[in-house]
């Protein structure tokens, strides 16, 4: 096999939802944030999540029956925890073709929110191989994983096979911010990621901001988002408030406003979808923060009433950001429209929520399909047409 050179000034590959690359020691490492809004971050939970490329994908156009990557893995582990293997899928001229799994690579254990207690595993590196591809010239994309920070240490291609980049993507551009319930680490596979889901029903190119345990309404995403092309924009927002107790509605309210405000700096006009949260039954009617116990489940600890004061459950929550949609769009906002979170995942849907938190594998998929029913239906926000600022 023949190895292309990751650093070439003209590459015949693209990464399509990675805004960042750089060179590392043995290879080359991804990032969904630019380099200046990682310089921004202190939080390595934050950092961490932003190099799991949740959403996206290596892209190339070629005639080689097969392809290999050699990867560097990171993965995170919660207490005692099983961990699942990083997962790269093959979509082959838009058909999902085949899926490769990975336990290899290096292990950071932590415990609670306390990044502190981690302890790393170093492991070895990964050859991802996929074969088998069929002669002449198609379009792959090897869909990264969803679960994992990577480096790329080299990408390979049979000897003598043509490579060239795409042509640019003319899809519509779909840009979402999340929290770990859009980044899906709990999804068996990249494409089985809610917004991927969706984005592959609709056949539009996402540009995904999941963000696992990280949707706190930070600048350096807002100001991401305001820069980048972008036809349609869901925000996804309000769990993490609530896990981390780190808002209270004097708060939020102003910095959802603040979200908003920046990101039509830049987006004046597109149309943007406010989702609500989801069902966790935990902090419905409860303020967090969220704590866990050693198996994952989440609960809640009772406190002082003098300490409620602004604090925020998740229905007050749904209702803070249904007021934000319809000031906005009463002065004038016409393309901002606010989805119900329940209608993707309600109280009927729990049997799909193991930890309390987070949907599995069958949850994500379902959502992602309920998502693309609601939205990208003939009268929905994202409808090729859709102008109405009625919410959904």
């Amino acid at each position: 096999m023949i190895e292309l050179d990751l650093f070439d000034p003209a590459p015949p590959f693209r990464f399509d939802g990675i805004l960042d690359t750089r060179r590392t020691p043995k290879g080359m490492r991804v990032s969904r944030l630019p380099g200046w809004a990682q310089a921004q971050i202190v939080d390595p939970g934050f950092t961490w999540a932003a190099g799991v490329p949740s959403g996206a994908r290596l892209v190339s156009v070629t005639d080689s029956t097969s392809v290999e990557l050699d990867v560097q893995l990171l993965r995170l582990r919660f207490g005692d925890r099983d961990l699942a293997p990083a997962a790269f899928d093959l979509v082959v001229d838009g058909e999902l073709r085949d899926v490769r799994y990975s336990n290899s690579g290096h292990v950071a254990t932590y415990d609670g929110r306390d990044l502190s207690t981690m302890r790393l595993v170093r492991g070895d590196g990964d050859t991802i191989r996929f074969d088998g591809l069929g002669a002449g010239e198609k379009l792959l994309e090897v869909w990264l994983p969803h679960n994992a920070s990577l480096d790329i240490r080299a990408l390979r291609v049979d000897d003598g096979a043509s490579v060239r980049i795409p042509e640019p993507d003319t899809r519509r551009r779909w840009v979402h911010y999340g929290s770990s319930i859009s980044h899906c680490t709990e999804a068996d596979r990249p494409t089985g990621v809610w917004p991927v889901v969706a984005a592959r029903l609709a056949d539009v190119d996402l540009m995904s901001f999941g963000l696992a345990g990280q949707a706190q309404l930070d600048q350096v995403v807002a100001r991401t988002i305001r820069e980048l092309p972008a036809d349609i924009i869901s925000l996804k927002v309000g769990i993490n408030v609530v896990n981390g107790d780190t808002m209270r509605e004097r708060t939020f309210v102003p910095a959802v406003h603040g979200f908003l405000d920046t990101i039509r700096d830049g987006h004046p006009s597109t149309p943007i979808a406010v989702i609500t949260p989801i069902v966790c039954p935990a902090v419905e009617d409860h303020p967090g923060p969220t704590l866990s116990r050693p198996d994952g489940d989440i609960y809640v600890m009772d406190r002082a009433p003098e300490l409620m004061t602004g604090s925020l459950t998740l229905s007050r929550i749904r209702e803070l950001l249904a007021a934000v949609v319809v000031q906005r769009a009463g002065a004038g906002d016409e393309n901002l429209h606010v989805m119900n979170g329940l209608d993707l995942f309600g109280a009927s849907d729990v049997a799909d929520l193991p930890d309390g938190l987070h949907p599995n594998a069958a949850g994500y998929q379902r959502m992602g399909e309920r998502f693309y029913a609601l939205a990208f239906s003939p009268d929905g926000v994202f409808a090729e047409s859709a102008r109405s600022s009625q919410p959904i």
